[in-house]
C-alpha cells in the first residue's frame, strides 16, 4: 500500500531549531527507508520565506500499521516534537513515476 505522509512543523518560535536538531537523524533514516524500498519521494515543504516548515513523504508499507510502527513510532520528527500535526492518507504513485 502506498501513502502520502505530511508532517507540518510546529510555528512557535523554537519550531525550526527543533527541526535542525533532529534534521541529521531524520536524514539518516530517511536514506535507510529509501534503499529499503519504503520511501519512494520525499520533499520539505517550504513557507512563504522559503524556509523549511513541513515535510512530504510518499511512502510504501504493508498497512497503516507497518507505516506506524516500522516508521513513524521511531521518526527523528515525532520523537524531538518537529512536526505538530500529521496526515495520512492513502495514495497511488503513477506507473510512470516508478522505477524500473
Amino acid at each position: 500500500m502506498q501513502f502520502m505522509v505530511t508532517g507540518y512543523d510546529g510555528k512557535d518560535k523554537d519550531a525550526l531549531d527543533r527541526r535542525m536538531a533532529a534534521r541529521e537523524a531524520h536524514l539518516s533514516m530517511a536514506g535507510e527507508m529509501h534503499e529499503k524500498g519504503k520511501w519512494l519521494y520525499a520533499a520539505a515543504i517550504l513557507n512563504d520565506e522559503g524556509k523549511m516548515a513541513g515535510s512530504v513523504i510518499i511512502c510504501e508499507f504493508e498497512s497503516m500499521d507497518a507505516l506506524k510502527t516500522k516508521w513513524l513510532e521511531k521518526e527523528p520528527y515525532v520523537l524531538g516534537k518537529v512536526w505538530e500535526k500529521i496526515e495520512i492518507t492513502r495514495a497511488q504513485v503513477a506507473p510512470f513515476c516508478m522505477k524500473k
